[in-house]
Parts: structure tokens; sequence; C-alpha cells
């Protein structure tokens, strides 16, 4: 299996394009709508091809080889 991030959100959701960027799947939020119109994005195991798509703690989103873990924030 391939790497694994855990991304802690700091409000209620976070864009999926957003979330490729930060955490440095990409350069820039285009190159994140590039991928995921691309098909190489998956939500919770099903291809996501909603580029703004609002990704919430919980979910878990697979690109590249890297599972990111999403995770409510607030905890600290």
């Amino acid at each position: 299996m391939g790497e694994r991030v855990r991304f802690e959100l700091e409000g209620e959701f976070v864009e999926l394009n957003q979330l490729l960027k930060l955490v440095g799947l990409c350069d820039s939020g285009g190159a994140g709508k590039a991928l995921v119109a691309a098909g190489e994005v998956r939500v919770d195991g099903a291809v996501e091809l909603r580029k703004t798509c609002k990704i919430r703690g919980g979910q878990r989103v697979e690109c590249a080889g890297v599972v990111i873990e999403v995770v409510p924030g607030g905890s600290g």
C-alpha cells in the first residue's frame, strides 16, 4: 500500500482540489482539478469527478498511491 497522510480540517470541509494541493500532491488548485477531471482521485473508494466536492472529516481520499485520512479539526 502507498503512503498515508493525516489531514486535519480547519473548518467544516475542504474542497477536493484544494485538499490535493494542501497535502502536496499537486502544485495548485488548477492542477488538482486536472487530476480529478482525469479520474485519478477516489473518495471513500469511488472515483470522484466533482473537482470541488466537499470533503469532510472521516472521509478517505486516494490519489497517486497516497491515502489521505481526513479528520475533523478543533481537537487541539
